[in-house]
């Protein structure tokens, strides 16, 4: 039985970077059910951590989080750990994905705080990787998404110091996953392009599949906010196309965000009908999560105030709804971006005193993130309103 409890271990490290969710997720269930029969509380602690993991990758994040929230206990009740270590990182990562982004602050820092500098825990494909490295990649996307960019910047430069240092593909395509989104967020798209052409070709170097969606989909957008239209297009065939062949096999990995990033990218090249559609495919994602869902709201929202598909009542409700779910949640780029929405909205409709008011809260917001290309626009509403 410890043999087959081991082999099953073995087969997730090689079915991950195949992309077989499904299998993976089979593979730690026959684990579980021997840990169970093996009455051995660290094979169980192992397991809750792995398939923390697993559920993660296939969008399945409230089984996520049951699974590193029992996992967490059983390594804290042992006083192991490497094994609390490797389970906080997963259970972070689910939370991440889920967007309670300030929960997964909190267990990254706790994690960096307590994890030795050169400590290396397995992640997919069996490779080790630095939780300094990975723990920070996902400290740093939760950070922008609340518009912490200061403290992101500092740990960006960290986890992309130590993830070169190891010349290792899956590690510097990690430090790259968690620095993209940040600049991303303030619209620094040169930036973001120059990092994520970075990352799509370590990740293609070092054979890292399971990553490619990602980057794609947001080489996508920096493509398409740059002007680079044929390259952009490009970008958003091959995305779609990664992350349709990711969900045949079980993964939905950030599914959301990767659909919203497409269609962001299909509305700045006004390619209307496309960005509708893949907004609406981000919103339909398997378990997406209140906070994603808000991203998703938010771009339907933009689309509706587009010339030939304007729709007053119809953008005015997808802002109030992304808002509702957003400002709660702490993201307080996205709540700047639906207040410029509304106030750009009642600019066009006549409403003056509600345009000025959602203006000046955008405006007020972006300075205070240090958000300038989105500041700018935000002063240029300003004083077009007068």
């Amino acid at each position: 039985m410890e043999q087959a409890f081991e082999t099953r271990l073995e087969l997730r490290s090689v079915l991950i970077p195949l992309g077989e969710g499904r299998r993976v997720l089979e593979c730690l269930e026959g684990a579980a059910a021997l840990a169970e029969r093996l009455n051995d509380d660290r094979r169980r602690g192992l397991t809750c951590a792995f398939l923390a993991h697993a559920h993660t990758l296939r969008g399945e994040l409230d089984d996520a989080v049951a699974s590193g929230t029992r996992g967490l206990a059983i390594a804290r009740g042992l006083g192991d750990l490497e094994l609390r270590i490797l389970t906080t990182s997963f259970l972070l990562q689910a939370y991440s994905y889920r967007g309670e982004f300030e929960r997964a602050v909190e267990l990254a820092r706790d994690n960096l705080a307590t994890a030795p500098v050169d400590i290396a825990l397995e992640d997919a494909g069996g490779a080790r990787v630095l939780v300094a490295v990975r723990d920070r990649a996902f400290l740093i996307r939760s950070l922008a998404h609340l518009g912490r960019f200061a403290e992101a910047t500092d740990d960006e430069a960290t986890a992309i110091r130590l993830a070169e240092r190891t010349h290792h593909a899956l590690s510097i395509g990690l430090a790259c996953f968690g620095a993209v989104p940040l600049h991303l967020l303030k619209g620094e798209w040169a930036e973001a392009h120059s990092l994520v052409e970075h990352y799509i070709d370590t990740a293609r170097r070092g054979n890292v599949v399971l990553q490619l969606p990602g980057p794609i989909t947001s080489s996508a957008w920096a493509l398409a906010e740059l002007g680079q239209v044929t390259p952009a297009v490009t970008r958003l065939r091959e995305g779609e196309e990664l992350l349709e062949n990711q969900a045949a096999k079980g993964l939905f990995l950030n599914h959301a965000w990767g659909y919203y990033s497409l269609g962001r990218a299909a509305l700045r090249l006004d390619r209307l009908d496309e960005s509708r559609r893949l907004g609406s495919h981000a919103l339909e994602s398997p378990s997406v999560p209140p906070g994603f869902a808000a991203y998703a709201l938010h771009l339907l929202g933009e689309i509706s105030t587009q010339s030939s598909r304007f729709g007053p009542e119809r953008a005015e409700a997808y802002y109030c709804e992304a808002l509702a779910l957003a400002e709660p949640r702490g993201m307080r780029p996205l709540v700047a971006h639906c207040h410029l929405g509304l106030g750009k909205l009642y600019q066009r409709t006549g409403d003056r005193a509600k345009a000025d008011e959602h203006l000046t809260t955008a405006t007020t917001m972006y300075r205070e993130m240090g958000m300038a290309f989105w500041l700018t626009k935000a002063e240029q509403e300003a004083t077009a309103l007068g």
